[in-house]
């Protein structure tokens, strides 16, 4: 248990929304941020109540403090997206900051497709024993933070990747260090080889900083 005071702020998409689960939050007194579905509905201070597309029919943002939604009072902010969606969320924020923390969690997604089908296929596992997922997760993190690094150093050092007219990269680190090491496992070279080594080092460099981090941050957590 890592308790609740070293909990900055819970981050939930629509899926994770249930009343006794963020009833829990505002009883213990957890900051969150929670995106609703569209059909929920809002009582305001004066009383009415009113469904996102009523309360956006003429404008294309707004934000309301303590409103009421399905009998929790909380912050809210809601909002029309380009594609025609709605950005529904509550929190114990201020109603202009839910947004952008909100906007957090979209690592976490990223993070997610690199595990599964733009990645390593983690959903395609058979295991069924916590223990060994618990140890698969491990390893394919690392395999993630791996690619990530050896993408950033290959930008940094080598070539910077492409920058589309939208104004994305043409590929993510991760896609990129994937990539290299697809690449050079399939076709090994003396350059790969050198190329490994050298990522390697970084590599490692970079886990024993996170290590000395990890020790210094639980010395001051106690």
């Amino acid at each position: 248990m890592i308790g609740k005071e070293h909990i900055a702020v819970i981050v939930g998409d629509r899926e994770f929304i249930g009343v006794e689960w963020v009833k829990y939050l505002k009883k213990h007194q957890i900051p969150f941020c929670m995106r609703l579905p569209k059909h929920h509905l809002v009582s305001l201070k004066n009383g009415q109540v009113h469904s996102i597309t009523q309360l956006l029919s003429s404008c294309k943002e707004r934000y309301f403090h303590d409103g009421l939604v399905e009998g929790i009072i909380a912050n809210v902010m809601m909002k029309v997206l380009p594609d025609g969606d709605f950005l529904f969320l509550m929190g114990s924020f201020p109603a202009k900051q839910l947004g952008g923390i909100y906007r957090t969690r979209w690592c976490i997604e990223v993070l997610f497709q690199n595990f599964k089908k733009r990645g390593f296929d983690l959903e395609s596992t058979h295991l069924r024993c916590s223990a060994k997922l618990s140890k698969l997760l491990v390893f394919v993190s690392l395999a993630v933070a791996i690619c990530v690094k050896f993408g950033k150093v290959y930008h940094q050092k080598v070539q910077k990747i492409k920058v589309k007219k939208h104004g994305y990269q043409a590929s993510s680190f991760f896609r990129k260090g994937l990539n290299i090491i697809r690449r050079g496992l399939k076709n090994t070279s003396q350059d790969f080889i050198e190329l490994w080594v050298h990522y390697s080092e970084i590599f490692i460099r970079w886990v024993e900083l996170q290590l000395i981090y990890n020790q210094h941050f639980k010395k001051i957590i106690g």
